[in-house]
């Protein structure tokens, strides 16, 4: 039997191990110098000013949430189409979610029934988005500098999730510059572009923003005498200045994070590379493949395909479990998040999103990773071919 495929996987260098063996040599494993230099490298890398490394690109959700203001009373809205962590950080912070619906071609949040329902609640009077997340789905970008306009006309944050997103670009502005953005937040997850082991990072243009995350992730202390509330009574004096949370990230990580990160346009090439490729392959397919626009640089982060259901509305699932059975490690990125039982007690329930729904119905996440081998690609998709024509 052909050797089990995973759908994702991390490429771990010898590179990688000397500099995390490295870490553990020193007397610093935790909070170190390597944290603030994978932060600024990153920083460089995408043309923003500031980055917060954190644990996760959950923590840094929660922690972009706070730093905007999301609170009680408030609304964020998101993205069915997406990890549950998109939506859940603004319940982390006691505010409420609502979504909005995907594009049919590039499966991200579609810009028109944005403006729509923005113009919709404004003209009866509910409640507008205090924050809006939109997520790059896959790594392709979504249309950032149409959302910006809207939100100059309806007052809302940007707060881009863009954990599929880093090494993406459109017209060629790095995803995470910022530019049409508050804050724009990346994961280092091992099945994303690059690794940290788990980790996650807030980038942004605004330095008071960037010291409130910088708080937020260390138990709301600092230690800076240019904010401090009292008069320093010693050098040992910090202030707990604001309630916060164990989100940092170490030194281990970061070393991981760093080195990988010399790596990420040779991942990003690849990545495009096999994507390519599964279009050349796939073409005569019946199956919908995925659709990047003009001017975008994705990073496939996945490689997903749909699957026609309509004639046999038990085919995505009868194709998923065959692959499955061969070895191949397929996957379904998303379940829509409204759909969850969380989310259903919350009074959403199926047919309020209805091209998420669709999606969610149709999609299969194929193999995808750098060290993925043309071979094994080609067990992919011989596999998929004979399950579609059956």
């Amino acid at each position: 039997m052909q050797k089990y495929i995973p759908y994702g996987r991390q490429d771990i260098s010898e590179a990688d191990i000397n500099a995390v063996v490295e870490v553990l040599r020193s007397d610093l494993l935790t909070q170190g110098p390597v944290v603030p230099a994978f932060e600024q490298a990153v920083a460089h890398k995408v043309d923003a000013r500031h980055a917060i490394a954190v644990n996760s690109a959950t923590s840094a959700l929660h922690i972009a949430c706070l730093a905007l203001g999301l609170g009680q009373g408030d609304w964020l809205w998101t993205t069915p189409n997406t990890f549950v962590a998109s939506a859940n950080c603004a319940r982390y912070c006691g505010a409420n979610v609502d979504f909005v619906d995907i594009d049919s071609q590039t499966w991200n949040l579609s810009v028109p029934a944005l403006a729509a329902k923005l113009q919709h609640h404004r003209n009866e009077g509910k409640p507008l988005p205090k924050v809006l997340v939109p997520v790059h789905f896959s790594g392709q970008p979504t249309e950032q500098e149409k959302i910006w306009e809207l939100a100059q006309e309806f007052g809302f944050k940007v707060l881009e999730d863009a954990s599929h997103g880093i090494g993406a670009s459109s017209s060629g502005e790095p995803v995470g510059s910022c530019r049409w953005s508050a804050i724009t937040v990346f994961s280092f997850h091992p099945v994303k572009i690059i690794t940290s082991g788990e980790g996650g990072m807030a980038l942004t243009n605004d330095e008071e923003l960037a010291c409130k995350m910088s708080i937020l992730r260390m138990h709301g202390i600092t230690r800076e005498l240019s904010r401090l509330e009292r008069e320093a009574s010693g050098p040992w004096y910090y202030e707990q200045q604001t309630l916060g949370f164990n989100y940092r990230m170490t030194d281990l990580q970061a070393a991981l994070g760093l080195s990988q990160l010399d790596r990420l346009e040779k991942y990003v090439i690849r990545r495009n590379q096999l994507a390519t490729r599964y279009d050349e392959l796939l073409k005569d397919l019946s199956l919908q493949q995925p659709t990047i626009q003009p001017d975008n640089r994705s990073s496939f982060h996945l490689y997903v395909v749909r699957l026609p259901t309509r004639e046999n509305p038990n085919k995505h699932r009868q194709v998923f479990e065959a692959l499955r059975q061969a070895g191949i490690g397929v996957n379904l990125h998303y379940m829509p998040v409204h759909l969850q039982p969380d989310y259903c007690r919350l009074g959403f329930s199926e047919g309020m999103f209805p091209e998420a729904e669709a999606y969610g119905k149709e999609a299969i996440s194929l193999p995808l990773f750098p060290k993925l081998t043309e071979d094994q690609q080609d067990c992919v998709v011989n596999h998929l071919q004979k399950l579609i024509n059956d």
